[in-house]
């Protein structure tokens, strides 16, 4: 079953705004609120990625990126440290 790329921009979009607000009444670093937003942002790219690319063989230049992939990050800017 394929969802329809145009609804998955639409919540996609409301993801982001949510994610605007949010931000925008963030109560203190680590507010919950604004974290369960962020994922929801997360959440509905990917599945607009995957509609994009199952209806259109189309993607997108953004890329979401988890706690494996910073780690990954660190990782190399501490091999290169170590190289220089």
């Amino acid at each position: 079953m394929s969802i329809d790329p145009r609804v998955a921009l639409q919540s996609l979009t409301a993801a982001l705004e949510e994610h605007l607000a949010a931000a925008s009444a963030r109560r203190g670093e680590g507010d919950p609120t604004v974290e369960a937003a962020f994922f929801a942002v997360a959440d509905a790219f990917e599945v607009y990625e995957d509609a994009l690319y199952e209806s259109f063989s189309e993607v997108t230049p953004l890329q979401v990126f988890d706690d494996e992939d910073e780690e990954e990050d660190d990782d190399e800017e501490a091999l290169k440290s170590v190289d220089d």
